[in-house]
């Protein structure tokens, strides 16, 4: 595995010293601290880039210890450290983690949330600002409040970092509007040194991080996405029956090797397919997000503890699960894109022993991925929501609720919500945390508002049919899948891997070698005659990939393209 930085930081002497000073540093405190004999790819660099007062995007794999770079860094750094967190498990683990390093080691880790009385909320904002709270996390939704950046902002932070940064872009699996928010809030701040953490991000994303954030000139560090130890491998289908019990018999055999997850599309199948593999004997227990919290959370402690053979699970099992001897990850569906593909599947091996990621796969079942996908609301719809929220605001409500508009439109909630953050991210309303819309300062007219709003949701439209269509390509490529795989993160691999279904049954040698002359080769700039500017991502078979700037990705016949000379080289 190798790192790559892009535009590395100036080695000038800045906040943290030298750069031979500041790597010296950095090297002590992570041994010292961390007992780190080694740094691993992409951290050193990372660390180095923030301490020298550089904003920061690091894409790291899972597990590669993405908060051993916030937390070495800030060592370096003069001033209190801001972790944005999208959940409250994970904050509370990587505060227990601080914890654990000593007081003494690191200082002081808080939690800001929710969840705190008032008292508890205040001496948390005031340990920031007289130096006893070295490390604060919290989640976005706390940053929507005016006075917690007030009191944030007189504690002079010297660093801002967002964890799970993919978060914050609608090319991104796992979208926040929360998130959205946090650039303006850097400017806030001061603009301390800014942060950006996530272990996957094609290049979409990561250009998309880089915008939103508001990073200044960031240096980009990018670790190998590569994890050589998962076999990947696709089953391919024709009927429900017959896939249905392959998925059975897989992950009966599998979990003779250990204990393992299996992903499926819906919370009813999770627990039918629960069901079915207790009648066969294994301890499964289904998860979902319709399940009571005391009930999710028994099922994560039996996982963890060794209790169950198998997790059956839709996404909902997902961040902050780290168990690093699971041994195989099962999708009995198709991921909803490439990228939450690989972080689901990243949960297998973590421990570098050899693990297995399996894709149970029917055609037909990308349909229900589309149909989640599908659809963008009527202009209508948006700009009665505009409407409202605009008029409770002239009638001096502080917010309208999410049940106020029920009432008012007789709609579902999770319509409403949807259309409420198409509506924050075109600029027309501001949700607080607790989900209440207000008008946004200087927002536009109803109408110019819903226009705008149903424009970005036909757009996350194309992006997630763009995903769905690599999700495919993934599924029915005859290609190493492996290359594949790190292709679609803009990481090329030489040669075919020996690891997975293709490359064992002899196929991938004989695409590998077809790529070596192709008219549009990988990384190329290309144009196309309808869909403009795009990058070449992969070939496959008789066909290119290109990911396209307005459309996202693209699988193109490659004879139809030379034949109507459909793209250009730039």
């Amino acid at each position: 595995m190798t790192a790559t930085v892009q535009r590395p930081a100036d080695p000038k002497t800045t906040a943290g010293g030298s750069a031979s000073v500041r790597t010296r540093r950095i090297r002590e405190a992570a041994r010292d601290v961390l007992g780190y004999a080694d740094l691993r790819p992409g951290q050193e660099e990372a660390m180095k880039a923030v301490a020298a007062g550089r904003d920061t995007l690091a894409v790291l794999p899972s597990g590669a210890g993405k908060s051993a770079v916030y937390t070495v860094a800030g060592l370096l750094l003069d001033g209190p450290v801001l972790i944005v967190s999208p959940l409250v498990a994970l904050q509370r683990d990587q505060v227990q983690r601080l914890e654990e390093l000593g007081e003494d080691a690191v200082g002081r880790a808080a939690v800001l949330n929710s969840g705190l009385s008032v008292l508890e909320h205040q001496a948390v904002l005031d340990g920031m600002r007289d130096g006893t709270v070295r490390y604060c996390l919290l989640a976005p939704e706390q940053l929507a409040k005016p006075e917690v950046v007030e009191a944030i902002r007189t504690s002079a932070p010297a660093l801002f970092v967002v964890d799970e940064a993919h978060c914050v872009s609608a090319w991104g699996h796992d979208f926040r509007p929360d998130y959205l928010r946090l650039g303006a809030v850097v400017q806030q701040l001061g603009h301390p040194t800014v942060l950006a953490l996530t272990a996957t991000a094609a290049p979409p994303v990561r250009a998309e991080i880089v915008e939103r954030l508001e990073m200044t000139d960031p240096a980009v560090v990018v670790a190998g996405f590569d994890r050589p130890e998962i076999r990947l491998e696709v089953e391919q289908h024709a009927d429900a029956h017959g896939k249905h019990t392959a998925v059975l018999d897989r992950v009966t055999a599998l979990a003779e090797q250990g204990t393992g997850i299996l992903y499926s599309a819906t919370r009813r199948s999770t627990e039918e397919l629960a069901e079915a593999l207790t009648g066969r004997g294994l301890r499964a227990r289904a998860y979902h997000a319709g399940l009571k919290k005391t009930d999710r959370d028994e099922v994560q402690r039996a996982f963890m503890a060794d209790e169950l053979d198998v997790v059956v699970a839709t996404t909902a099992f997902g961040m902050g699960i780290d168990k690093p001897e699971t041994r195989f990850v099962v999708h009995a569906e198709p991921a909803d894109s490439v990228d939450s593909y690989y972080q689901e599947i990243g949960r297998a091996g973590r421990d570098g022993e050899p693990a297995i990621a399996v894709l149970v796969y029917r055609q037909e079942d990308l349909g229900l991925r589309r149909f989640f996908a599908a659809g963008a609301p009527a202009e209508e719809e948006l700009q009665q929501v505009a409407g409202l929220v605009q008029a409770g605001a002239a009638s001096g409500m502080d917010g309208v609720e999410v049940k106020d508009l029920r009432e008012e439109t007789g709609r579902a909630a999770t319509p409403l919500v949807r259309d409420l953050n198409l509506l924050e991210q075109a600029g027309a309303v501001v949700l607080d945390d607790e989900g209440a819309a207000a008008p946004a300062p200087d927002a536009p007219a109803p109408g110019e508002a819903a226009a705008a709003a149903r424009e970005l949701a036909q757009h996350h439209a194309r992006v997630d049919e763009s995903r769905i269509e690599m999700m495919r390509g993934y599924a029915e490529t005859t290609g190493c899948r492996r290359q594949f795989l790190l292709g679609y993160f803009g990481e090329q691999l030489d040669e075919p891997c020996g690891n997975c279904d293709n490359c064992s049954a002899g196929l991938s040698r004989e695409q590998h070698t077809a790529d070596a002359d192709h008219p549009f080769p990988v990384d190329a700039a290309v144009t196309h005659t309808e869909w403009g500017p795009g990058v070449v991502m992969r070939h496959e078979d008789d066909r290119v990939v290109v990911l396209f700037e307005e459309v996202g990705y693209k699988t193109l016949a490659l004879q139809a393209v030379l034949d109507q000379q459909l793209l250009t080289r730039r």
